[in-house]
C-alpha cells in the first residue's frame, strides 16, 4: 500500500513534508505515501494522547485511543470532509469516541498514580505543592461527567477554540460554551472540596 518516493541524494522525504498541511498529508497518505502518514502521526499523536489521558486518567487507554484513532485514519481517512472541519478536529472527534467506548467497556475510570516531575532541589516544598495541586485538579477533572470533561480538556487544557471543539464534538458552538461554563463551575467546586478550603 505504501510507497516511499525518495531519490538518492535528496533530503529525507519526511523532512520535505514537514511544512505540508494536515490536509495535504492526508491526501498523500490516501494515495499510499507512508512518509505523509509518518509526518501526520508525529504531528498529532502527542495532542491526542494528552487529550485521551486527561479524559480517562489511564496511560494504557490513552495509548490505545491514539492507536485506534490513527487506524481509523488509515481505514476511513478518505471519508474526511473539509467542509465539516480540519483533519486535526476529525482526529479529535475519533479520539473522543474511542475514549467513550473504552470507558464504557472498562467501566468507571480510575486514575493511575500521577507521574511526579523530578524535584529541582531549589524549591522542594514548592515542587511538592505544585505536584499535589496537579493531582487534585486531575482527580477533580476525572470526576466530571464526560460531556463536561471533554469541553474542559479541549478548550482549557488543549486551548482549542470553541469552533474547533464544536467541530470535534459534532455540536453547536453555543453548546460548547454552555457546557464549558458549567464544567468550570463544577470543577472549581470539586477542587475546593478536595483541597478543603474556599478558593
Amino acid at each position: 500500500m505504501w510507497n516511499h518516493p525518495a531519490a538518492p541524494g535528496e533530503p529525507d522525504i519526511v523532512t520535505q513534508l514537514a511544512d505540508a498541511s494536515d490536509e495535504d498529508l492526508l491526501l498523500r497518505m490516501i494515495r499510499g505515501d507512508e512518509a505523509a502518514f509518518t509526518v501526520l502521526y508525529r504531528r498529532r499523536q502527542g495532542a491526542l494522547y494528552r487529550f485521551a489521558l486527561r479524559m480517562c486518567g489511564r496511560a494504557g487507554i490513552a495509548e490505545e485511543v491514539v492507536q485506534e484513532s490513527f487506524l481509523a485514519l488509515i481505514q476511513d481517512g478518505g471519508r474526511w470532509d473539509a467542509s465539516r472541519g480540519t483533519v486535526a478536529n476529525w482526529l479529535f472527534g475519533v479520539a473522543r469516541n474511542q475514549v467513550l467506548r473504552c470507558l464504557d467497556r472498562d467501566g468507571r475510570y480510575a486514575s493511575e498514580e500521577p507521574e511526579m516531575e523530578p524535584l529541582s532541589g531549589d524549591d522542594v516544598f514548592g515542587d511538592l505543592n505544585r505536584a499535589e495541586n496537579r493531582e487534585v485538579l486531575m482527580q477533580s477533572l476525572l470526576s466530571l461527567p464526560p460531556h463536561y470533561r471533554e469541553v474542559a480538556v479541549m478548550c482549557d487544557m488543549d486551548e482549542m477554540s470553541y469552533a474547533e471543539a464544536a467541530q470535534a464534538l459534532g455540536c453547536p458552538v453555543g453548546t460548547v460554551r454552555s457546557r464549558l461554563s458549567r464544567a468550570r463551575e463544577m470543577l472549581a467546586g470539586k477542587v475546593r472540596a478536595r483541597m478543603g478550603c474556599s478558593l
